[in-house]
């Protein structure tokens, strides 16, 4: 450990460089001249030191200072222990900083750093995604500039950051924002995308809606024909009969309604399965084609084609939903006289399944809002067969499950196909 440097030290360095001429003056005497000699080369000695200092803190700070003697040692030794600092320093700042910004990368939500006056100065990978930032182009840009809504500039100016603000990009999605001011002049401005929440809002609005409106018409048919039969009057058999068929038609479309909600509700909130159980497909449409043959009455004309040996990995109970669902909805909405085909096979691409018929078909503006609930082509039509509207919505969602969707395709007058493809993983045996 090297000492302080100290008066004394120089004092006795002086004395070093003079103590040549001291001695030499003993033998050639001019002890003037000669102290003046070590006393001009002692200063030359100061003066090359103080230029090696004064090139390393103008020109080349970057590398270690020079090596120093005698008086100078002291000093070049702690500007090297205080530039070994400084670097630990800045080494342990790039690394706390590195720990942030990756911190910062895998929050869920966008992040930008801006000053008060909304100049930014970093924004996450996420922030540039979503708000569409380029880094480092925009770097000092200001935010309004990049985000040009009226109701984001009237946010940020009026500086009330208590409440997040919900803003409609162009492109539909929900943003969220959120201020915080964090430090003095400095505001930490996050982001999030809300479309789902703003989504799944809409449909438990609609789904209310509909159930209200589906619940209303057999609960009013109840209401009136109780209230006619509780009357003083004396009902007529014949009208008391018809009231009676009457209600227990409204009260057996309910009751399918009811299960047709928790059965579409039970498969929504149903996590993804590991998909491991085997499904006797071949054994449940045989189930199926009596059932179907039952609901039809010899109405229509219908053929299964299945193959016996074609299982697959899934859901029992959701796969079966699915393909009765369609089945039935081929009866229901088919006139008399109809063909319908059902096939389960095996294709290249998994095993599929399809349900066919020569009906009326359906206008192609209706296809892209068939899997939607309640929706109906022809609501007249779907209340007299008692349908819901819930059925293909149902198919939508056991398909999901099973990697799968739903595929529609249909002429008016030439009839209609909805088809799906259970992937090649979940077919059991080998192509």
């Amino acid at each position: 450990m090297l000492e302080r440097l100290s008066w004394k030290r120089i004092v006795v360095e002086l004395l070093l460089f003079c103590l040549p001429a001291l001695i030499l003056s003993l033998f050639i005497g001019h002890l003037a001249l000669l102290l003046l000699i070590s006393v001009l080369s002692a200063l030359l000695w100061h003066f090359y030191n103080l230029l090696k200092l004064s090139h390393w803190l103008w020109l080349d700070r970057s590398i270690m200072p020079p090596q120093g003697w005698g008086s100078w040692e002291p000093l070049f030794y702690g500007l090297r222990q205080m530039q070994q600092r400084n670097r630990q320093r800045r080494r342990e700042l790039a690394s706390l900083i590195k720990r942030f910004r990756s911190g910062a990368e895998s929050l869920p939500d966008a992040v930008v750093l801006s000053t008060e006056s909304g100049h930014i100065f970093w924004c996450n990978r996420l922030a540039q995604q979503m708000l569409g930032f380029r880094w480092p182009e925009d770097s000092g840009q200001q935010i309004l500039n990049l985000i040009r809504y009226p109701q984001f500039a009237a946010f940020i100016n009026k500086k009330a950051f208590s409440e997040p603000l919900t803003l409609q990009f162009n492109n539909g999605c929900y943003i969220e924002f959120r201020v915080m001011p964090y430090d003095e002049g400095l505001m930490l401005i996050s982001a999030r995308d809300v479309s789902q929440v703003r989504q799944l809002e809409e449909v438990r609005r609609k789904f209310f809606t509909n159930v209200s409106h589906e619940l209303k018409t057999p609960l009013t048919v109840l209401q009136g024909y109780l209230e006619m039969l509780g009357a003083e009057e004396e009902v007529s058999p014949a009208i008391q009969q018809k009231a009676l068929d009457s209600m227990q038609g409204q009260t057996e479309r309910m009751s399918r309604l009811v299960n047709q909600l928790l059965v579409l509700s039970r498969i929504e909130a149903a996590p993804r399965y590991l998909l491991t159980e085997t499904v006797n497909v071949p054994a449940q449409l045989e189930i199926l084609s009596h059932e179907a043959l039952i609901l039809s009455a010899g109405k229509q004309q219908i053929h299964f084609d299945t193959d016996p040996h074609l299982q697959v990995l899934g859901n029992q109970e959701q796969l079966y939903s699915a393909m009765s669902n369609l089945v039935y909805n081929a009866i229901n909405h088919t006139p008399e006289g109809t063909v319908i085909n059902v096939v389960w096979k095996r294709t290249a691409k998994g095993a599929l399944f399809s349900v066919s018929d020569n009906g009326p078909g359906i206008e192609s503006e209706h296809i892209a809002h068939l899997t939607e609930r309640f929706y109906r082509v022809d609501p007249s039509r779907s209340s007299k067969t008692g349908g819901s509207g819930l059925g293909l919505a149902i198919v939508k969602h056991a398909l999901n499950h099973h990697d799968s969707h739903l595929n529609i395709t249909s002429q008016p007058g030439k009839g209609s196909e909805f088809r799906f493809v259970l992937p090649e993983g979940l077919v059991i045996g080998k192509w």
